[in-house]
C-alpha cells in the first residue's frame, strides 16, 4: 500500500513493536509523528527515517500514562492542524508478579496507559477520521486477551478489554470509510519480557516472532479491513484450539506457558 499524502502516528516507538510499525510505514511513503517518553530514542529513529525513506518524521515525547496525556498528543497534532490517516496504539507494558504483592501505583499506571489512554486515543482521532470519511486505527492487544493469565491478571485482562472494545468500535464503524483492527501478537522480540520482570530461557527468545514481521502482519489485516489478526501460526492454532479447553483449566494453561509455576 502506497501512504505517500498520508501521515502515520505511532505511540510507544521508541523500541520493539512501535520503532518496527514506525520502519514500516515510512517504508510504504507516510510521513510520521512517534510519541514515547524517550526522546532520545525517539531523535536517533526519526533521523534514521529521514535518511532513509525520504519522509517528514515529527517527535513528540509524551509520557501516555500521565493522565491528560492523550489529549495533549491529539492537540499537538489534528488540534494544530496535523491529520492523522493512520493511528498505531502500541504504548503499553506488564509486569510479572502476584497481583496483591505489586504496588498498586504501577498498577494504575499500567492500566492508564494500556487501556485509558488508548481508549481515548481511539476516542479522540475516530471522531476526527469518521468526519474526513477515511482513516486506519491498529490498536495493540496480546494473545492473553483469550485466557486469563495468573501473574498478568491485569495486562491480560486489558488486552482482553482492548481486543472486545476495537471489535466494536469496528463494527459500530462499518461503512464509515474508518477501519480498526486489533493485533494479538504472542511472544515477540521487544523488550516487554524485561521491564516485566519477566525471564525467557534461551529455547524460548528462539522461537520468538521477530517485532518486524509482527508489525508487517499486523498492517497488512489492518490495510486488508481484519477486525482481529493473530500472527504467525504458532499463535493462531493454540488460540483456536483453547475453543474446546474447560473454562477453569484456561488460568492454569497461561500459568504454564508463560513458566511461572505459583513461585
Amino acid at each position: 500500500m502506497n501512504l505517500s499524502q498520508h501521515t502515520a502516528l505511532v505511540t510507544g516507538a521508541s523500541s520493539g513493536l512501535g520503532e518496527a510499525f514506525a520502519r514500516r510505514l515510512a517504508a510504504m511513503g507516510a510521513d510520521i509523528i512517534i510519541t514515547a517518553r524517550r526522546k532520545d530514542r525517539l531523535e536517533t529513529l526519526a533521523a534514521d527515517l529521514r535518511t532513509h525513506h525520504g519522509v517528514q518524521v515529527t517527535v513528540l515525547p509524551l509520557d501516555l500514562s500521565a493522565p491528560g496525556a492523550a489529549r495533549e498528543l491529539h492537540a499537538q497534532t489534528e488540534g494544530a492542524g496535523r491529520r492523522v490517516d493512520v493511528l498505531i496504539n502500541n504504548a503499553g507494558f506488564g509486569v510479572q508478579d502476584r497481583f496483591v504483592d505489586i504496588p498498586w501505583e504501577k498498577t494504575a499506571e499500567q492500566l492508564q496507559l494500556n487501556v485509558v489512554a488508548l481508549t481515548e486515543l481511539t476516542w479522540l482521532f475516530a471522531r476526527d477520521m469518521k468526519a474526513r470519511g477515511r482513516g486506519y486505527i491498529l490498536n495493540v492487544s496480546s494473545i492473553g486477551a483469550f485466557l486469563p493469565s495468573p501473574f498478568y491478571a491485569t495486562y491480560s485482562a486489558g488486552k482482553a478489554y482492548v481486543r472486545d472494545f476495537t471489535e466494536a468500535i469496528a463494527h459500530e464503524l462499518e461503512g464509515t470509510g474508518v477501519q480498526l483492527t486489533a493485533l494479538c501478537p504472542g511472544l515477540t522480540q521487544t523488550e516487554f519480557h524485561q521491564v516485566a520482570g519477566h525471564k525467557l530461557d534461551a529455547p524460548v527468545r528462539a522461537v520468538m516472532m521477530s517485532a518486524e514481521k509482527c508489525a508487517d502482519i499486523g498492517l497488512q489485516g489492518l490495510f486488508h479491513g481484519e477486525r482481529t489478526v493473530i500472527p504467525g501460526m504458532s499463535n493462531k492454532l493454540p488460540m483456536f484450539l483453547l475453543r474446546f479447553v474447560p473454562r477453569r483449566a484456561m488460568a492454569t494453561i497461561a500459568n504454564l506457558a508463560a513458566g511461572k509455576r505459583g513461585a
